[in-house]
């Protein structure tokens, strides 16, 4: 019982706090970047542009099917070879955002073609460009469709940026490993809080998920 109050400590509790604040930061700009190119991305690949879609489609394709670690080592050991060399947190998020950016070009993608086509030749009549229709009718019908996916999608980003303690980005995990290192009895407590505090986050993730859905039904 002594190990886990020690473990417990203020100091020791901050310090996880500290690494938490860290994990949620770099979730929350990866997960604004990668929507805003996942859906850029997304749109392209719907839209069969001559050569460009299917370009797209290509390195979407290899990007996600490749092991997030092993971007995550890319970014930080392999671009410095090409004169770019990232710190560890702007590493961790540029890796995270090429990662996401994939899978929620595809989750945009079906999404869109979730949509009634019905919808976009209809606004093509009224005289909407193709731009227009799909801003105003197709894409507004399209995220509301893609909540869950969007959702689980950001869910498993939170819980993926434990993977860049590899590179050592000063994140939860990271910070845990240092906490537990100071005695192998924290182990377990430690593990514990971690598991609090990474539920905490997706949980709450997950009811603002139901909330905006509720609100849209």
């Amino acid at each position: 019982m002594q190990n886990w109050i020690d473990a417990y400590s203020w100091i020791n509790i901050r310090f996880l706090l500290q690494g938490l604040w860290v994990t949620i930061l770099i979730s929350v700009v990866s997960v604004i970047l990668s929507f805003i190119i996942g859906s850029v991305l997304g749109i392209i690949r719907y839209a069969k542009i001559p050569y460009l879609s299917r370009i797209v489609g290509y390195i979407i394709d290899v990007i996600r099917n490749l092991p997030l670690l092993l971007i995550i080592f890319f970014t930080y050991f392999g671009l410095p070879a090409f004169g770019f060399k990232p710190d560890t947190i702007p590493a961790a998020i540029l890796a995270m955002t090429v990662f996401e950016s994939t899978m929620i070009a595809e989750i945009i993608r079906s999404g869109i073609l979730a949509v009634d086509i019905g919808q976009m030749e209809a606004s093509r009549a009224m005289g909407m460009k193709l731009g227009q229709a799909m801003w105003h009718v197709v894409l507004p019908q399209a995220y509301k469709k893609m909540i869950p996916a969007l959702v689980s999608q950001f869910i498993s980003l939170i819980k993926d940026t434990s993977l860049a303690t590899i590179i050592v980005v000063p994140e939860l995990m990271q910070h845990g490993q240092v906490v537990y290192g100071q005695d192998p009895n924290y182990i377990i407590p430690v593990f514990v809080a971690m598991a609090i505090m990474y539920f905490v986050v997706c949980y709450a993730l997950s009811l603002l998920s139901k909330f905006i859905d509720r609100r849209m039904a």
